[in-house]
């Protein structure tokens, strides 16, 4: 609908300071999800190098591999607050690359990127000709202060960059399936050409419902950070009784632990799962960088979440009785 894209334009206007043409350089998405498909398909040959954070989302890897590309990861480090080190890819490998996707804040580590790593990143993208994927559906979930920028902000980063955001998590409406692609309008325009041979737009009752979100009151995103740092509070208070170490997210709902030492995130993993019946993700279902890691979801009542936490405590310590 011309008004949905009128209405994400006007929402990156006062969010971001970013202008944007509804006509082209705005694409309604059936959540941001499928963006990650249609635009490998779209832009993705093979033989083309996709560049993939790891740890990462597992959509990118497997839908750029669908494309034919090949894939070569970029380490995330935890001494690098999890930022790509940009200056670290190899030369040749830069040169071949045709898309490098980035994801902040960051699933599944909750990192945050300053938007002089965006500045940094599109400089990069301009010197080796590569297409900047930033997937931002956490950008409204951020606490203490932190405001999560878009990659849009950058002066000239329309040249080089496509941004993927979602209404899934900012206005609660992951089962509706909407959300939006923005910036290079060529690549929207691809995108677009492939999303028409594939699938649809939006039912047109979610795309009402986004409109009313993106044009109405947003107490909502306060209202939901608020939620969310409170169990944050209740995740980092149990991380800290089972001895395990965290760093206090600033973003997303998600908290990035370590494992106990001797142990590997899917057998920790698994251990609390048999033990207790909770479940936390093992870092390694995001790529070899996430081993010795689990991802806890903020994403349950704080009820229930302390009674996971509680459970997860007493897991843990027979677990790390078991390893000494």
């Amino acid at each position: 609908m011309p008004a949905f894209r009128m209405a994400v334009a006007a929402r990156y206007a006062s969010r971001y300071g970013v202008t944007l043409d509804p006509a082209t350089e705005v694409l309604a998405l059936l959540g941001s999800k499928e963006a990650n498909h249609h635009l490998a398909l779209a832009l993705l040959d093979a033989g083309d190098i996709a560049l993939i954070p790891d740890p990462g989302y597992p959509a990118y890897a497997p839908n750029a591999m669908l494309a034919g590309a090949d894939v070569r990861t970029v380490p995330l480090r935890p001494e690098r607050d999890y930022l790509v080190d940009l200056d670290a890819i190899p030369a040749d490998v830069a040169g071949r690359a045709r898309v490098l996707w980035l994801s902040y804040p960051n699933n599944p580590t909750a990192a945050v990127a300053p938007l002089d790593f965006y500045a940094a990143a599109v400089a990069f993208a301009r010197r080796n000709d590569v297409l900047l994927v930033s997937d931002n559906p956490y950008s409204e979930i951020a606490f203490d202060g932190v405001v999560p920028p878009s990659i849009l902000e950058v002066d000239g980063a329309k040249e080089v960059a496509i941004e993927f955001n979602s209404l899934s998590k900012t206005y609660n409406m992951a089962g509706v399936r909407i959300g939006m692609a923005v910036g290079n309008a060529d690549v929207v325009a691809a995108m677009a050409a492939m999303k028409e041979n594939v699938d649809c737009g939006p039912f047109d009752a979610a795309q009402y419902a986004a409109i009313a979100a993106l044009d109405g009151p947003q107490d909502v995103i306060e209202q939901n950070a608020a939620v969310y740092a409170r169990r944050r509070a209740i995740a980092m208070d149990g991380l800290m009784a089972a001895g395990l170490r965290a760093s206090r997210p600033r973003a997303t709902f998600y908290v990035w632990a370590e494992v106990p030492a001797g142990i590997s995130s899917a057998e920790f993993a698994r251990s609390v799962l048999d033990r207790t019946g909770v479940v936390v993700v093992p870092g390694s279902a995001y790529g070899d960088g996430g081993e010795g890691y689990v991802r806890i979801s903020l994403a349950v009542a704080d009820e229930r979440l302390r009674e996971a936490m509680g459970r997860l405590v007493a897991s843990t310590r027979i677990v790390i009785n078991s390893l000494s």
